[in-house]
């Protein structure tokens, strides 16, 4: 590495420090990293005035850290995400900067809690043919027997073929999944329930336990020009591998993180 690109890291990583150096940075960061918010509930839950979040939003953009998109249940509305793949890359930048044991601690996060029984997810969109069809197969495949993942959409209309395709192309076996309604799954309780559709998001049923609820903004592929769809689909089913592995990393210890992943 030349000095003006070792020069170029070092920046970097300085840039990252200064970031999350600021406490409420770091709480808007770990307030984003399992559930999407809007910049409104992330100021009612820091009770800060917008203005004082938007500054700190923008600070998270300037280091990659932040990804945002528009509403697809309504536009006025913009929902916030941490870009875990970029969080983690500067995670290890970090660690080789500092000369530290730069292991890929990021993929080694001990559960506080283990289960003596397999953790309950219910992925739930519009139609359960994409998004949480995606969110369904990765979930079992990543977690295994220490997984019961389960999908349903509030409008279901088939698995899409081009879903099918994808899971098969990774290995993941789709002839057991297939689009259920909602009510399937009503009074049944779960750990987590997680909405990858904003317009689910908006009318999500309860269920009992009180489980973990959770918001990926994620855009529907289906929406996508047909010439454009194959290509929302792969970056729709690669988002969803992020996400679904770093949360089961969090829960799961032992959590297959070695399943087939071919881009």
């Amino acid at each position: 590495m030349s000095i003006a690109q070792q020069s170029a890291k070092t920046a970097e990583v300085a840039l990252f420090f200064r970031v999350l150096g600021d406490q409420t940075r770091l709480i808007i960061v770990q307030l984003l990293t399992f559930s999407d918010r809007r910049a409104g509930e992330i100021a009612e839950h820091l009770q800060l005035p917008q203005n004082a979040i938007s500054y700190h939003l923008k600070q998270l953009r300037a280091v990659g850290l932040l990804r945002d998109r528009r509403s697809s249940a309504d536009g006025r509305d913009v929902y916030y995400s941490v870009d875990q793949e970029r969080l983690g890359a500067l995670y290890r930048q970090a660690g080789v900067a500092l000369q530290r044991d730069h292991a890929d601690r990021w993929t080694a996060i001990d559960s506080a809690t283990k289960l003596d029984r397999p953790l309950r997810l219910l992925f739930l969109c519009t139609h359960n043919s994409a998004r949480s069809q995606f969110a369904e197969g990765i979930a079992r495949r990543v977690g295994g027997a220490a997984v019961a993942a389960h999908s349903a959409g509030d409008t279901p209309n088939g698995l899409h073929p081009i879903t099918s395709a994808l899971l098969r192309e990774w290995s993941i076996d789709p002839s057991d999944q297939m689009s259920k309604p909602l009510d399937t799954f009503a009074g049944q309780p779960f750990d987590y329930v997680i909405t990858v559709c904003d317009r689910v998001r908006e009318h999500c049923p309860t269920f009992p336990g009180e489980p973990q609820q959770l918001h990926w903004s994620i855009p529907d592929p289906t929406a996508a020009p047909e010439a454009e769809r194959w290509a929302a689909f792969r970056a729709v089913r690669h988002e969803i591998d992020v996400r679904v592995r770093h949360l089961l990393r969090a829960q799961i210890p032992n959590a297959d993180d070695n399943a087939a992943n071919a881009a």
